[in-house]
């Protein structure tokens, strides 16, 4: 009976988020993080709680499983979900998540991972997502997106799988990584040669072509990677530059407005900016880690001021209430105090009619 009387409070709480996600009103606070380590305290969903969002996204390496073993991944799942900060957050917050590879299972891995189907299972457990959703039964990742809002007033939120069917990476020799990547800060991974590969695959990218074409205010990419750094020699979207060039490209082709990019993974967090053969500018706010750090920042030639290495989360708000509504993408410590932000208007982000 004890037991019964605990899957119906996980039923009925996994409704209400469900419910509450698929009927919530265009978010004016959406909070994002990256890289929190199961192991260690993690003392800034303390502010995070404090902001009280409308939504937060978990963008990726939400535990360090790193491991062959579902018991362990599992496990390790628990003890992030233990952590009272957590539970705060899943108490009073609408949640979406994505993985990356930590998460997904073990450190860089792509489609050769051999847990990913146990992995998936494991990971939509957790973040308690319905039992009948696509995520759990597609042939090619756990990539969904969703829509907050109605009219003029819409945020699309699309997140893309770039583990489950990512093609190999392609890695510079040892000693080639020591005698140059490293001493620049650079990792050992340069841009595919191979014609064709991917992170997404094509039925994700047909997909992906169908979500850019909904109507929407604001396109939020939630990608677990960076996307318009052009080279940090680890993994991001520059490693297979046919997906970023077609990413590009379908903004241009069906003149999609509103498009935000916010990302993780990398241990550091910084804006970027990028408008090459593009209408507007792309801006990316990469927000890592809620607990790691990563002292030896990559270059970036299309960063917007200076980069942290120390905890952080984003936060991304809207101001509907003027007649151009104003968006600021922040970065912020473990305090909550502001550590970098970008301010613009959502026309600046919307030149086709």
């Amino acid at each position: 009976m004890k037991q019964l009387l605990k899957t119906l409070k996980h039923f009925a709480l996994s409704l209400t988020i469900v419910i509450s996600i698929g009927a919530m009103a265009a978010p004016s606070k959406i909070l994002f993080g990256s890289c929190g380590h199961q192991d260690k305290d993690i003392p800034i969903f303390n502010a995070i709680n404090k902001e009280q969002s409308d939504l937060f996204i978990f963008l990726g390496d939400n535990i360090y499983g790193d491991t062959n073993d579902m018991t362990v991944l599992k496990n390790k799942y628990q003890r992030l979900g233990a952590k009272p900060g957590f539970k705060a957050l899943r108490a009073q917050t609408p949640i979406i998540a994505m993985w990356d590879d930590h998460d997904y299972g073990q450190n860089d891995a792509g489609k050769e991972y051999p847990h990913k189907e146990a992995s998936r299972q494991i990971m939509l457990d957790f973040w308690q997502e319905p039992a009948n959703s696509k995520r759990r039964t597609r042939a090619d990742g756990i990539y969904t997106s969703y829509m907050y809002g109605e009219g003029e007033q819409t945020v699309q939120v699309i997140m893309p799988d770039l583990r489950f069917n990512r093609d190999t990476l392609n890695s510079v020799s040892e000693i080639e990584y020591y005698t140059k990547r490293k001493a620049n800060n650079q990792g050992p991974y340069s841009p595919t040669e191979v014609k064709g590969a991917s992170m997404l695959g094509e039925a994700q990218w047909q997909w992906l072509e169908a979500e850019l074409k909904k109507p929407a205010a604001i396109k939020l990419i939630a990608s677990s990677l960076q996307l318009l750094p052009d080279f940090t020699g680890w993994e991001s979207w520059a490693n297979f530059p046919e997906d970023r060039n077609r990413l590009f490209a379908l903004i241009k082709k069906h003149q999609v407005n509103g498009v935000i990019i916010i990302s993780g993974d990398t241990h550091w967090g910084e804006i970027s900016r990028y408008q090459h053969n593009l209408d507007y500018p792309l801006i990316e706010m990469t927000s890592s880690g809620l607990t790691e750090k990563w002292k030896d920042v990559s270059p970036n030639q299309h960063r917007v001021g200076d980069y942290t290495h120390n905890v952080n989360y984003g936060d991304l708000s809207i101001d509907w209430q003027q007649v151009d509504p104003a968006i600021s993408l922040k970065l912020k410590g473990i305090d909550g105090q502001v550590i970098m932000q970008s301010d613009f208007s959502l026309s600046s982000i919307s030149p086709y009619k």
